[in-house]
This record gives C-alpha cells, sequence and structure tokens, in this order.
C-alpha cells in the first residue's frame, strides 16, 4: 500500500511539472554555459542501428573493437542507462580561426594537429558544464516537490550513437562525411548528451538533408576514406592512423598523411557549411602549448616526461607517445629534404621502440630521395 500510494503521488507531482517551461530553462542553463543550441529525442534510433551494424559488417572500423563490443547498447540509451526516456543532445563550438587551419597545412615544416585537440581536452570540458546543468534540473525540480529526477551525462565517452540523437534532436543531418551539419554552425562543434528520465517534450520536425550534389568532402579526402556518401572506412581515415590505430602505418598511406600528425580535418574545411562556423568563445578551448603551429623537429625532440607534461588534460595525450613519435616520423618524412631533419630522425634510433625505428628508417629513405630529387647536398 505504502509503494502504490509514494508511486501515485510522483506521478501527480510529475503531471503537475511544466515540462515545456523546463525545456526553455534547460536551454537557457546551456547557453549560459557556453553551449550554442539543445535539443531533445526519443530513443528510437534503429534506422542508425542498421547503419552501425552494416559500417561493422564491412570491418570499416578496424582496429577499434569498442565499436562492436556493446552490440545493441550504442542504438538503445535505455540500456546504457536503464530508465531514460529522453535524451538531451547540446552543442558546442571550438574552432580557432588563427591561424588558418590551411596555412599550417601548407607549411610542410609544420606539424597539423586537427583543431579539436588544441586547446583541453573537451572530454573534461564539456562533461563539467553538463554536470552542471543536470545539477540546476535536480534542483528545479526539488524545489517543486519532485525527487524521482535521474540523469547521467556523456560525451564521446559512452556507446552511444552521439550524431544520431543529435539528428533526431533538431540540430543538425549527418553529411557525406559521416559528421553532423548544422545550417547555422557548419561541424566545428562537439556534441554532449544528458540521459534522463524526465518526460521532456521531444524534437518533432525532421532535419532536412543540405548536402545534395556535394562532394567536396569526399574528393579533398587524403586517403579516400569516404569510400561512398554517408560511408567512412576507418581503416584508411587519417584520424583513426594517427590516434586510434596502435600499430605499424601502412606504407601506402604514409605519404598521404603530409603533416597531419594527430587527426585530420580537410572534410571539414572544404565544407561549404563551415562558412557559417562560429569561433570558440571557451577559454578552454584555445591553443596550448603552441600546438597550433609547432615545427615538426621540435616536437620530435620531446622526451617521453615532456609527452607527458605538455599534453596532460589534453586529447593529444589518447595517441600515446609512441604513437606521436610515429606520426611526427611520417611527417618529417614527407617534409623537405632538411638536414636537421635527417640528424633529428637519426638521433632517435634505437631510443623508443622497433615501432617508431621502423617508420624512422621509412622517413630516412624519404628525406634521401627528397635530397636527390632536388639535388641538394647534406
Amino acid at each position: 500500500m505504502t509503494i502504490r500510494l509514494v508511486i501515485f503521488v510522483n506521478e501527480l507531482l510529475m503531471s503537475d511539472i511544466d515540462w515545456q517551461h523546463l525545456c526553455k530553462e534547460i536551454e537557457a542553463w546551456s547557453l549560459a554555459e557556453g553551449f550554442s543550441a539543445v535539443g531533445i529525442s526519443d530513443l528510437d534510433l534503429s534506422q542508425h542501428e542498421a547503419y552501425l551494424n552494416t559500417w561493422l559488417e564491412r570491418d570499416f572500423h578496424g582496429s577499434m573493437t569498442y565499436m562492436s563490443r556493446h552490440g545493441s547498447m550504442r542504438s538503445h540509451p535505455e540500456r546504457l542507462y536503464p530508465g531514460t526516456i529522453s535524451v538531451i543532445s547540446l552543442r558546442i563550438d571550438y574552432l580557432s580561426k588563427e591561424p588558418a587551419p590551411a596555412t599550417v597545412l601548407q607549411n610542410q615544416r609544420s606539424a597539423y594537429i586537427a583543431r579539436y585537440a588544441l586547446g583541453r581536452d573537451y572530454h573534461k570540458v564539456l562533461r563539467g558544464k553538463l554536470k552542471k546543468i543536470s545539477t540546476m534540473m535536480e534542483e528545479y525540480l526539488a524545489y517543486r516537490g519532485f525527487d524521482d529526477f535521474n540523469a547521467r551525462v556523456f560525451t564521446d565517452s559512452a556507446p552511444i550513437l552521439e550524431k544520431a540523437i543529435a539528428e533526431k534532436a533538431g540540430l543538425g543531418w549527418i553529411g557525406k562525411n559521416t559528421l553532423l551539419l548544422s545550417k547555422q554552425a557548419g561541424s566545428w562543434f562537439f556534441l554532449g548528451e544528458i540521459l534522463t528520465n524526465l518526460p521532456l517534450p521531444h524534437n518533432q520536425s525532421k532535419v532536412v538533408n543540405r548536402c545534395g550534389s556535394c562532394t567536396a568532402c569526399m574528393d579533398i579526402c587524403p586517403t579516400g576514406a569516404i569510400v561512398a556518401p554517408y560511408q567512412l572506412n576507418a581503416k584508411r581515415c587519417i584520424s583513426y592512423l594517427t590516434i586510434e590505430h596502435k600499430d605499424s602505418i601502412p606504407v601506402e598511406l604514409r605519404p598521404l598523411l603530409g603533416n597531419r600528425v594527430f587527426g585530420c580535418d580537410d572534410c571539414q574545411l572544404v565544407c561549404p557549411w563551415n562558412r557559417y562556423a562560429q569561433s570558440n568563445q571557451e577559454t578552454d578551448f584555445k591553443p596550448r602549448h603552441g600546438f597550433d603551429d609547432a615545427a615538426l623537429v621540435d616536437l620530435f625532440a620531446w622526451s617521453e616526461q615532456e609527452f607527458l607534461t605538455k599534453t596532460q588534460g589534453s586529447a593529444i595525450r589518447r595517441t600515446g607517445y609512441e604513437g606521436w613519435l610515429r606520426n611526427l616520423a611520417i611527417a618529417l618524412g614527407n617534409a623537405p629534404f632538411d638536414s636537421d631533419i635527417v640528424v633529428a630522425l637519426n638521433g632517435r634510433l634505437g631510443t623508443v621502440s622497433a615501432l617508431v625505428d621502423e617508420h624512422i628508417h621509412w622517413a630516412l629513405q624519404q628525406q634521401s630521395e627528397s635530397q636527390q630529387a632536388t639535388g641538394l647536398q647534406g
């Protein structure tokens, strides 16, 4: 009898909450925390679940075994966090427009690091902001006598289809490069989610896919990783190769990496919708340690302790010291012949691992061929 009474009281309190007004409050709190857009979705991700299963069957995930490890949980948020009936999806811009990314890419002696990784690790930044919003929701409801609130926050940190949820929430559409695109902000943004048991009004409008006949992202991809519209083979993607992949990078792909040592932004740089991208206003996303335009030889000279110190609180840490040197060795090999590069490469031989040595030997061969081609004498 007591349990039934509690359930009845909670249902009565829930019916008295103005959920539409709470949504407006959530939006206001989110904007105050630096987010640029908020939407709410239901849990039906069946269409995207079918896409994910096909992608996995084609082995496009490479060595990212975690993509298949959790089965259907990715497309069923209620299995990830039991009791979930609504997902709040939030967008926050991160682009730093200076120095211009294209300028860094053209300077073959500089290291190109994906713009999202220049500042503090976005996981830490967004998680803190999302928890603040969740706390404000809890306080709002507690003040109105509702104490059955449950929520959990995520940002690229759990088996969940973030882009699919954001699309359903009305924040944009998934483009041909498989990134979420917004008519107002392009694609230079992070996503975060709050899974909750609240019956919030879900977005009912279907987002229009505005990619049209454009194939700019497919045409520009250095390694041809976008094998068809909306189909990405991660095993050819530079972001995967330089971050997630922990072994030797295929020899045929090494020259195509250019000076990209952590991630790749090419498909975003050419996307017409990114003319509307917003510069970030978040201090934590500002570039650190000169990562926005650092010299390859300077980064290659770092000891492991320097790497750990300068990447503390940074997404760059994910590649690990060995992967960092592997990537830098490739970029140094792709650079025009420079005797200083040859000295730097030789100085690293035998100091880290066989994996790094393999890529150094390749880079030295590239430098030798570059010297012969230009007629320079070392």
